[in-house]
């Protein structure tokens, strides 16, 4: 622009125009996390254009039956799906159980940083995420036969040793074709993300050959303030205006009154008793992490006097309460899709940015929740194989980072009384050797690097000969052990 005033509009007159020219087989990025900033106008209208098919969807998620990426999944126009976590779509997981589509997870971090590594010209790079689990030696199902068999496996990555640790090299990832949303862009594509709709949006809109961008706003060039600018317009090759989205909400969460005893069920007893017990390791100006279910529920029980700062891996720094019916916010919306608010001195950013906080030991303490555990403090909690398909998420990213403290929480036995604490995992692990503390409805564990499982407390009711009887291996049991919760 130096020496001239002139301005080349990027501004395509619909959706449908702007999405014309995606051929059969593309790879195709698209952005949002669950259906928080979702280019809907742009998945609206190739579900509307059926030459476009096959197509290699890379997203973190699979939106919902018939919303978002569901609509595409019901159309039959994609192949194969690159996401870390697509648990709340019932056609997803039957089309891929049944060998209809081709799934290939991979740890949310490394996802965006695979798409980070993409649109920055880097071919790989190494991380610590997934060592020692089917990430690093292969065996995830990507494809299954219609009996159920698998057909397609994913392969062992390479590694790498630095500094005495072992590495993943992890390949990046950039798209023919990336989708994003905007809250507002102006005609040479510069664009502005709103709250935690920034999360994929961000690294996507840079890794692809032809990034497409819809946006709620399109404003004259020069009313974006340059420092307000998430994306340059460098990146962007189309916009279109958003039209008839809905930013429908996954779970609409907001503030209860304060709990009632009468009446609950025994299973939500059981739960709070877990998560008053784990609200108790919060320490004052921690930076903590929680894993969506009952993890994210301890932030509730947080002792008033002390300050921790709650970090959200789509995007946020700062995670307050639920909000008022009146303040809920489409934009705004924790790792497990609920709606949230945030503390003052809070801040959002992209996903990317939120990865390098978890992998970089930013965090102190990570809270998750658990299927099994083992004695030496292997973690199993994304998958069992051929029957559910959540997807890890972020907590393979989560369990790797080095210096973080990890503390499980989880119900002692399955629902048919069966151990969850166990000699080995059986489930595919999320990581290993990662596990610090366990909390359960019956006792408190730590796990002593090289020596096993200690029991440090006891749930009231419970005396250590329950404990064992629930508990598939040994352990030793601290001299002070008492009912404590």
């Amino acid at each position: 622009m130096v020496g001239s005033c002139r301005q080349i509009s990027k501004l395509y007159p619909s959706a449908e125009k702007a999405v014309e020219d995606i051929t059969a087989g593309s790879t195709v990025l698209f952005g949002g996390f669950g259906l928080c900033g979702i280019p809907e106008s742009l998945i609206g209208a190739i579900s509307k254009n059926p030459s476009i098919k096959d197509l290699i969807a890379v997203s973190n998620n699979a939106g919902i039956d018939g919303v978002g990426l569901g609509k595409l999944l019901n159309t039959r126009q994609i192949r194969r799906m690159v996401s870390s976590y697509v648990g709340e779509n019932r056609e997803f997981a039957r089309q891929y159980l049944s060998g209809e589509l081709e799934v290939e997870l991979v740890p949310q971090g490394t996802l965006a940083e695979k798409i980070r590594a993409g649109g920055a010209g880097i071919p790989a790079f190494y991380t610590l995420t997934g060592i020692g689990t089917l990430v690093e030696t292969g065996g995830i199902p990507i494809k299954y036969k219609s009996d159920g068999e698998v057909d397609i496996f994913s392969e062992p990555r390479g590694t790498g040793v630095f500094g005495g640790k072992r590495y993943i090299m992890e390949q990046s990832i950039s798209g023919d074709y990336a989708l994003v949303k905007a809250w507002k862009a102006d005609e040479l594509g510069n664009l502005v993300f709103r709250a935690s709709a920034n999360n994929f949006n961000a690294p996507m809109a840079t890794a692809g050959k032809v990034t497409i961008a819809e946006a709620e706003e399109i404003v004259p060039v020069g009313e974006l303030k340059p420092d307000q600018i998430h994306i340059p317009g460098i990146h962007v090759h189309r916009i279109v205006k958003s039209t008839g989205y809905q930013k429908k909400i996954e779970k609409t969460t907001v503030q209860h009154d304060q709990e009632q005893a009468n009446g609950m069920p025994e299973s939500m007893k059981k739960r709070i008793r877990i998560i008053k017990r784990a609200a108790k390791e919060f320490k004052d100006g921690m930076y903590a992490n929680l894993g969506i279910g009952m993890p994210m529920l301890a932030s509730n029980y947080i002792d008033p006097t002390i300050t921790v700062y709650l970090q959200s891996e789509n995007g946020i720094l700062g995670l307050g309460p639920f909000p008022t019916k009146d303040k809920v916010d489409a934009d705004l919306i924790n790792a497990g899709k609920e709606t949230v608010t945030v503390l003052k001195g809070g801040a959002f950013f992209s996903s990317d940015t939120s990865f390098g906080m978890i992998r970089g030991s930013r965090i102190d303490m990570s809270v998750l929740g658990g299927m099994e555990v083992s004695e030496t403090g292997d973690l199993a909690n994304w998958i069992v194989p051929g029957k559910m398909v959540k997807g890890m998420g972020g907590a393979v990213d989560l369990v790797s980072a080095p210096g973080t403290r990890v503390v499980v929480t989880m119900d002692h036995c399955s629902k048919d009384g069966s151990p969850k604490i166990l000699k080995r995992c059986t489930l595919p692990l999320t990581g290993v050797n990662c596990v610090n503390r366990i909390i359960t409805d019956k006792c408190v564990f730590d796990v002593i690097p090289n020596k096993g499982l200690l029991l440090r407390e006891l749930a009231h009711g419970c005396s250590v000969e329950q404990v064992r009887a629930a508990t598939e291996c040994d352990f030793s049991v601290a001299p002070d052990v008492a009912e404590t919760y």
